[in-house]
């Protein structure tokens, strides 16, 4: 369970409450070290999967943590950005629905003895979510440029492919299901 690529897994979950602390002291210079600590976790989600399967450190473990370590880090951002009124709730009760209605579904096909592999679709979906709220996080103009309405836009082609992808699971589950 505790190998490099886990540890990795593990250490993007402990850098949430971290975020979520940061960022409850909103100002330019906290922004700037969410943003450096959000970065950092991103990271690691690539990272953990170039590690595990370079090393053959591919677990069951790491398979599920994996991805609940995603949804965790986005989650905690969409819901600070919400509180903090840089971000109509709606947008994250359907990012975060999605990925509630995702985990169950797999909670089931796994329970059938099915898997229902991620697939690019949502691949690109967290990768475009995590681009977007990182311009989000640094909220505050930097050197005159104004991050936000950056963020805002990505975070709308954040939204299509989280739609998207979600249908697609759903479509996939159906196939694998009906089987």
């Amino acid at each position: 369970m505790f190998n490099a690529a886990n540890i990795l897994t593990l250490a993007r979950i402990c850098a949430v409450p971290l975020i979520v602390l940061i960022l409850y002291f909103p100002g330019k210079i906290s922004c700037l070290m969410a943003l450096l600590l959000f970065v950092a976790a991103c990271l690691t989600d690539y990272v953990d999967g170039m590690v595990a399967r370079k090393y053959n450190l591919v677990t069951n473990v790491g398979k599920f943590m994996d991805p609940i370590a995603d949804k965790i880090l986005i989650a905690a951002v969409l819901v600070m950005l919400t509180e903090l009124h840089w971000l109509p709730a709606w947008i994250a009760i359907v990012i975060i629905s999605r990925e509630i209605i995702v985990t169950g579904l797999r909670a089931i096909a796994a329970d059938q003895g099915k898997v229902i592999a991620a697939d690019m679709l949502g691949k690109s979906k967290t990768l475009v979510q995590m681009f977007a709220l990182g311009p989000l996080i640094l909220h505050y103009p930097w050197f005159g440029f104004d991050p936000v309405p950056l963020g805002t836009f990505i975070l709308y082609i954040a939204l299509v492919l989280t739609i998207l992808s979600g249908a697609n699971y759903l479509r996939n589950f159906y196939k694998v299901w009906m089987e």
